[in-house]
C-alpha cells in the first residue's frame, strides 16, 4: 500500500483487496507522500493480526484436537465444525503471518510463489466457511423439521456428512483456482525511479471487465446467494418451530426424553446461527468496499480518509472471521469449554482434585474404604455429566428415541 494525501487517488496497492492496474502507470509526488512510520495502521494492523495468529491457531488447534481426540465428540454438527475449524487453520498458517506485514512494509516481500499460495489459501478458506455453514444450516433444518425421515432417508448418516464435507473442499479449491493462476506481482513507479512490488489477483492484460467479474462472482457465490440460502433454511426452522407450539398445548405432555432432545436441537440450532452471524458480519465491510471501489465510477476521486479506514476496518475483520468460532463455541458450550481448559490452561478444579486424589494412597483399611467409595461417586457423577451435556460434541437420537 502506498500512502497519498487524501483525496488525491488512491493509497490502496494491497492487491488482496483492490487493483493496482489503473495506477500502474501513474507517478506520485513527494510531498503527496504518507511515510509508513505516520501511519496508525503501521502500528495497529500487526498488532491485531498477531493476536488473530494466536488465538487462531490456539483456538482452532484446540477444537480440532478435541474432536479428533474424543470418539464420543464426532457427531454429523461437529463434523462440520471440524471441517470450518480446518479451514481457520488454513489461511491462519498460510496467509496471515505474510499479510500482517502489508501496512509495514512498501513493497511486496516474499515472492510470486507465496503470492499465489496466500491468494489461493484465502479463497480455500472463505468457500470452505461458507458453504459448510450452508451445508449445517441444511442439516439442522431436517433435524428439526423432519428428523424421522431424515433417518429413514440415510440423511443422516456419517458417511453422508464425511462425503459432503469432501466435495465442499472439492469445490471451493476449484473455485480458487484463479487465483493460483492469476496471481502475479505488478510493479508500480514511484518518484526518483523508485518502484515497488505488489501482489495482485487480477492480471492486467484481462482487464477492468475481468476485476469487475471476480468481484461480483465472489460476492454472489461466496456471501449473497448463500445467505438467502440459509435465511430460507432457518426461516422454514422458524416457522415448523411455531406451528409445534401452537399444535402442542402444553410441552409437558410430551415425554421427558423428547423435551431433552427439542431443547438440544434448539441449542445446537441457535450455535449455528451464532457462526452465521459471525461470518456475515465479518465480510460485509469487506465486500461493501470491494462493489463500491470496482463498481463505483469516481472511487479514485472519493477515496478519502473515511474510506481509507473502512477498507482497513474490512481487511482486519475479514481475517479476524478466523479466530472468533472457537471464542463464541467457549462461551456457548460448556463441553468444549471444559475441553479447552484441560487442554491450554490445566487450571481446572477438576483436574487438579484427580491429579491429588491420584497422587495420595489410603494408609488404613477404613481409610481405604472410604478413599475408593468416594472416588467411585465422584468418577461416576462425572462421567454421568458428560453423558448427559448435550451442547456441541453431544447428538441427541434424531429418531426420537432416549440416547
Amino acid at each position: 500500500m502506498i500512502g497519498i494525501r487524501m483525496p488525491n487517488l488512491t493509497r490502496l496497492l494491497n492487491a488482496s483487496v483492490v487493483t493496482v492496474n489503473n495506477l500502474a502507470d501513474k507517478e506520485y509526488d513527494e510531498d503527496e507522500y504518507v511515510p509508513y512510520a505516520e501511519r496508525p495502521e503501521t502500528y495497529i494492523v500487526p498488532i491485531l493480526f498477531f493476536l488473530i495468529l494466536v488465538v487462531g491457531v490456539a483456538g482452532n488447534g484446540v477444537l480440532v484436537l478435541t474432536l479428533l481426540r474424543h470418539s464420543n465428540m464426532r457427531s454429523i454438527p461437529n463434523t462440520y465444525i471440524l471441517s470450518l475449524a480446518l479451514g481457520d487453520l488454513l489461511v491462519i498458517v498460510t496467509c496471515v503471518p505474510f499479510t500482517s506485514i502489508l501496512y509495514t512494509i512498501e513493497s511486496w516481500p516474499w515472492g510470486l510463489a507465496v503470492c499465489k499460495l496466500s491468494e489461493w489459501a484465502k479463497d480455500i478458506s472463505i468457500g470452505v466457511s461458507v458453504f459448510t455453514l450452508t451445508a449445517l444450516a441444511a442439516e439442522r433444518y431436517y433435524a428439526i423439521v423432519n428428523p424421522i425421515r431424515r433417518h429413514v432417508a440415510g440423511l443422516s448418516t456419517k458417511p453422508l456428512t464425511l462425503l459432503t464435507v469432501t466435495l465442499i473442499w472439492l469445490l471451493a479449491t476449484g473455485l480458487a483456482m484463479p487465483a493460483v493462476l492469476y496471481s502475479h506481482l505488478p510493479t508500480m513507479p514511484l518518484k526518483n525511479n523508485e518502484t515497488i512490488c505488489v501482489c495482485s489477483p487480477f492480471p492486467k492484460e484481462f482487464g477492468r471487465s475481468y476485476e469487475k467479474g471476480m468481484v461480483l462472482f465472489k460476492f454472489l457465490m461466496y456471501y449473497a446467494i448463500p445467505l438467502c440460502i440459509i435465511s430460507g433454511f432457518y426461516l422454514g426452522m422458524a416457522r415448523h418451530l411455531e406451528l409445534s407450539t401452537r399444535n402442542m398445548p402444553g410441552e409437558q405432555q410430551a415425554a421427558p426424553h423428547q423435551c431433552e432432545q427439542i431443547k438440544a436441537r434448539k441449542k445446537v440450532g441457535k450455535m449455528v446461527i451464532c457462526f452465521v452471524i459471525i461470518f456475515f458480519i465479518c465480510f460485509l465491510p469487506y465486500h461493501v468496499f470491494m462493489l463500491w471501489f470496482h463498481f463505483y465510477p469516481l472511487s479514485n476521486d472519493n477515496y478519502n480518509d473515511y474510506w481509507h479506514a473502512f477498507r482497513i476496518v474490512g481487511f482486519c475483520l475479514s481475517f479476524l472471521n478466523s479466530c472468533v468460532n472457537p471464542i463464541a463455541l467457549y462461551f456457548v458450550s460448556g463441553t468444549f469449554r471444559k475441553r479447552f481448559n484441560e487442554y491450554l490452561c490445566c487450571c481446572l478444579p477438576s483436574v487438579r482434585q484427580a491429579t491429588t486424589t491420584r497422587g495420595r494412597f489410603p494408609r488404613t483399611r477404613g481409610e481405604a474404604s472410604t478413599f475408593y467409595e468416594t472416588s467411585f461417586n465422584s468418577t461416576f457423577r462425572r462421567h454421568t455429566q458428560e453423558l448427559n451435556s448435550t451442547i456441541l460434541l453431544s447428538y441427541p437420537s434424531e429418531a426420537g428415541k432416549p440416547t
